[in-house]
């Protein structure tokens, strides 16, 4: 056994003692190698964020939380590329998710599956992302936690202003992304490119909801359609 379907059968292993847990000499002797080797597998897991964790002490050892990890996926060639081709272009938002994401899922390919991924990733090229880090992991909190953000904005004129917003969504149009948003300044729904925001601050003050088709009404996103690649994590309204 290589040392990938090791560490996927490490996890599976984990998952079916799950919450009991497992020493590192049994492990050992499961999978026939050092208890070093286990060690080292063990830490490498830990430190892509997998969610397993040891305790010390009599009982102890490694365990993992089964309601945080997935059940086997075998990926075909066709699906491990797509994959692949969907991840390079994550630039904004959720990017730095994006490429954890990335890493977990190379971990778990083996065969052509992974020989496709890899292949593909080879040949794919990006420009540096224009959205500062700051200002993206901004929204993203703000999208998540369901609260106010503070933005400074450059219009496309170059106009500069500030505002106070509700964030309602994401909208992903000609290759750039918008924050949907309640606008208290313009006490109206408002598009804001990602990359035309020059500083954004979270806020623990909590944002009334908003629909997001609602706030897209009269614009000319008003046509704006959920991808359908979305549809199966998608609760029906």
């Amino acid at each position: 056994m290589n040392r990938t379907d090791r560490l996927y059968a490490l996890v599976e292993e984990l998952r079916a003692a799950a919450p009991r847990p497992l020493t590192v000499a049994s492990l050992a002797a499961r999978f026939e190698v050092s208890t070093r080797t286990v060690q080292r597998d063990l830490q490498a897991l830990l430190e892509t964020g997998v969610p397993v964790r040891t305790t010390s002490g009599r009982g102890g050892g490694w365990s993992i939380d089964p309601a945080m990890t997935l059940p086997p996926i075998r990926f075909t060639a066709d699906e491990a590329s797509a994959l692949v081709a969907a991840l390079a272009v994550a630039d904004a938002p959720y990017a730095d998710a994006a490429r954890t994401a990335a890493q977990k899922i190379a971990a778990s390919m083996t065969g052509p599956a992974a020989d496709a991924a890899q292949g593909l990733a080879a040949r794919i090229v990006a420009l540096p992302d224009r959205t500062a880090g700051s200002v993206r992991s901004a929204v993203e909190h703000a999208l998540t936690t369901g609260t106010v953000l503070l933005l400074s904005y450059v219009d496309e004129s170059g106009r500069r202003s500030d505002r106070a917003v509700e964030p309602a969504g994401l909208l992903t149009a000609g290759g750039s992304w918008y924050l949907i948003a309640w606008c208290r300044e313009r006490r109206a729904g408002r598009g804001f490119r990602l990359d035309r925001i020059a500083t954004a601050t979270p806020t623990d003050e909590k944002s009334p909801p908003h629909d997001l088709a609602d706030l897209l009404l009269g614009s000319a996103a008003a046509g704006a359609v959920r991808p359908t690649a979305l549809a199966p994590l998608t609760p029906p309204r």
